[in-house]
């Protein structure tokens, strides 16, 4: 009986150093890494997080751009650290939902490997060109995939993104042929896309909205179930014939597995409340961007059902590597 109750108050005073650590954390800068090139929506929601943070935890937490293979690279190199929330990620539907199921043999698990502390934004894709093409519809843009006389590029944000199946996708239903191009991040394609190197993008709304509104790139069509109320001129896929199409690229944090219950409930509570903030809503809703605030459990319940809607339809585009 001695022996168990030593063994108790062993195990008992090994739990004080991790539950104070948790209650202490954080006591030196943080690390939160965006997995594509600087200026996306990942980007820009990673110091959206960062700056929030900061500011409420009283310590430096700073952004570190980390791009290569549609953001499994980043998502690895935190899965793989200590799980002392001294290092966050951004992640978003491709890396926890396409990225798996298109590759069994990924590095990491979506959900074994990683705590995925709280939902971010999410943001409709839109199908854009460059402002000089002259063309303005979806049907015009099909048009001209018909009679090019070779495959008509599209740019996404790497392999396996939502861009890329919506980009398959799309070709598929419309019967056009299409190229695919990946970049290590939105930013790059758009740079390309506006200097008309390719014939059309698909990036989220939020990435490009700048240059929406200074009429560089035509909005042809956006992938959200309802028009967004910031940009009500941009039809929805559904409107212009392809209701199959309606997403959404949602973003989220997350960090290793097994971090402190009570660490990664706090950073949840604090998503929540930042994306609350009058000032950071008025700017998501301006990228066209759309906020909804889910518990850790909620969130889990969410990339579950997300990989259960997305898996035939990568299967059927061939995509799962054998």
């Amino acid at each position: 009986m001695k022996h168990v109750t030593r063994l108790l108050v062993v195990s008992a005073l090994l739990l004080i150093p991790s539950m104070a650590s948790a209650a202490d954390w954080p006591t030196r800068p943080v690390r939160i890494v965006s997995p594509f090139a600087a200026g996306g929506t990942a980007d820009i929601l990673a110091r959206m997080v960062a700056d929030h943070f900061s500011s409420v935890f009283k310590q430096q937490f700073f952004v570190e751009n980390r791009t290569g293979a549609g953001g499994a690279i980043a998502v690895q190199g935190v899965a793989t650290s200590p799980p002392d929330g001294y290092n966050l990620v951004i992640t978003n539907i491709s890396m926890l939902v396409t990225l798996p199921v298109m590759n069994p043999k990924l590095a990491y698990h979506p959900t074994k490997d990683l705590t995925n502390i709280a939902y971010v934004a999410g943001a409709p894709i839109v199908v854009a060109v460059n402002g000089s093409s002259g063309i303005k519809t979806i049907d015009q843009l099909i048009a001209l995939g018909k009679k090019l006389g070779k495959p008509m590029s599209y740019s996404s944000s790497g392999v396996g993104t939502n861009g890329h199946l919506l980009g398959e996708s799309l070709g598929k239903l419309a019967k056009i042929n299409i190229a695919h191009i990946p970049y290590k991040g939105a930013a790059i394609g758009i740079t390309d896309l506006i200097a008309g190197h390719i014939n059309f993008g698909l990036p989220v709304l939020g990435t490009v909205a700048s240059h929406l509104r200074s009429g560089a790139l035509v909005p042809l069509a956006h992938s959200a179930g309802e028009r967004v109320p910031d940009y009500p001129d941009i039809p929805t896929l559904k409107e212009v014939g392809y209701p199959d199409l309606t997403t959404t690229t949602w973003f989220s944090l997350s960090g290793p597995a097994n971090m402190p219950r009570a660490l990664a409930e706090r950073l949840n509570r604090e998503v929540a409340a930042m994306v609350k903030k009058p000032d950071i809503r008025a700017r998501i809703q301006r990228d066209g961007m759309i906020t909804e605030t889910m518990s850790i459990e909620e969130f889990d319940k969410f990339i579950a059902a997300e990989t259960t809607r997305w898996k035939p339809a990568i299967e059927a585009a061939g995509l799962v590597r054998k």
